[in-house]
């Protein structure tokens, strides 16, 4: 039996927490329906804090300002999503001097990583760096080693962030998901029909997923 073609766009910041928990729960989700799709992962910009100064800001005291968040609810926030990551295989490792850093340059290479087809690998490597190593996702030389080490070019990647040579395409982008009322991060869209905001359980994209199956198999 030939497989379902399956497009799962993501809408996603490689800042936020629950973009790569929601992604993992959704690839868990996807294992137990391994010989039925064929997945086509496209990652879509959103930029948590457009406004970020280059230097970034520390994270407490951005998410106190931000959202009133206390020092102890910030506390349990990070010790939750810590013991959620290390379920799915992700280390967080968060710190009080760890910083927030603005994502637009990271979007852009991520824009260039479709191309050859290294979007997903780039999004995990970066998420990486920034939950596990708490390095600057804003920065030239950060980005240009991600790239390497999922396999693309690193000094293709700096010439790109030298000339922003994709900022007019991510904006583009940004501005048409906020258009169509998207004002938060993850969003899972399949097959350009269905939206599944927030990192669900995996039970949630499972039954989305069956729906799918059942759907075409009405047809």
């Amino acid at each position: 039996m030939s497989k379902q073609p399956l497009r799962i766009d993501i809408v996603s910041d490689v800042v936020c927490p629950w973009c790569v928990i929601g992604y993992l729960r959704l690839q868990k989700a996807l294992a137990g329906f391994a010989d039925l799709f064929e997945t086509d992962v496209h990652w879509l910009p959103f930029e948590l804090n457009p406004q970020m100064p280059a230097e970034g800001e520390n994270l407490r005291e951005h998410l106190a300002n931000k959202y009133g968040t206390t020092p102890q609810e910030s506390i349990e926030a990070r010790q939750r999503l810590t013991d959620l990551g290390a379920d799915l295989g992700f280390a967080f490792n968060y710190s009080d001097d760890m910083r927030m850093y603005n994502t637009f340059n990271a979007h852009q290479l991520l824009h260039w990583a479709a191309a050859y087809d290294r979007q997903t690998a780039l999004s995990l490597q970066l998420f990486h760096d920034f939950f596990h190593h708490q390095k600057n996702v804003d920065d030239t030389e950060v980005l240009a080693e991600a790239a390497a080490a999922v396999g693309l070019n690193a000094q293709e990647a700096r010439d790109i962030l030298q000339n922003q040579t994709y900022a007019d395409s991510v904006r583009s982008l940004e501005q048409q998901i906020t258009s169509q009322g998207v004002q938060g991060v993850p969003l899972f869209i399949l097959n350009r029909q269905y939206g599944i905001s927030g990192a669900q359980e995996v039970q949630t994209f499972a039954r989305q997923l069956q729906q799918l199956l059942d759907e075409n198999a009405a047809d």
